[in-house]
């Protein structure tokens, strides 16, 4: 089973930004965390600030992944196109933000991406994507 994790922009910075918000673990280091409690899943790792190659990313994974985990970070709020490219693609895609985006400002409380996305996870830290992944794989069997 292929599963894709896309994150967006900032999140890059995951352990040094804003570790009040986002937690002082680096992605990566989750990243290895989840590879060794699911070895039987591929897991394909993205991440950008740039809309345009998230775009993309979503295309290439959404008809190679049986589904997407997406952190579109601040383009969450603003971007219609990457809500189409989810729209766009067989793959589901569950959306996940490490904040609670309901509990800071209210700009962030519209998500143009949930719409599309076959579910939200929102507030539980790193935990989101694993719940994500949890998913998923429940859906593919």
């Amino acid at each position: 089973m292929r599963i894709a994790i896309i994150n967006g922009p900032n999140l890059n910075l995951l352990g040094i930004r804003e570790p009040s918000v986002y937690g002082s673990n680096s992605f990566e280091s989750y990243l290895t965390n989840i590879q060794a409690q699911f070895p039987n899943v591929n897991l394909v790792y993205f991440q950008s600030n740039i809309e345009g190659e998230l775009i993309n990313a979503i295309h290439q994974e959404g008809f190679q992944s049986q589904g997407i985990i997406l952190n579109a970070g601040g383009y969450t709020h603003t971007s219609v196109a990457i809500a189409d490219a989810v729209a766009a693609i067989p793959a589901p895609v569950i959306e996940v933000h490490i904040s609670n985006v309901y509990a800071r400002e209210e700009y962030r409380h519209k998500s143009f991406i949930a719409a599309q996305a076959t579910g939200t996870i929102s507030g539980l830290g790193l935990d989101g994507y694993t719940l994500a992944l949890v998913h998923l794989m429940s859906k593919a069997n």
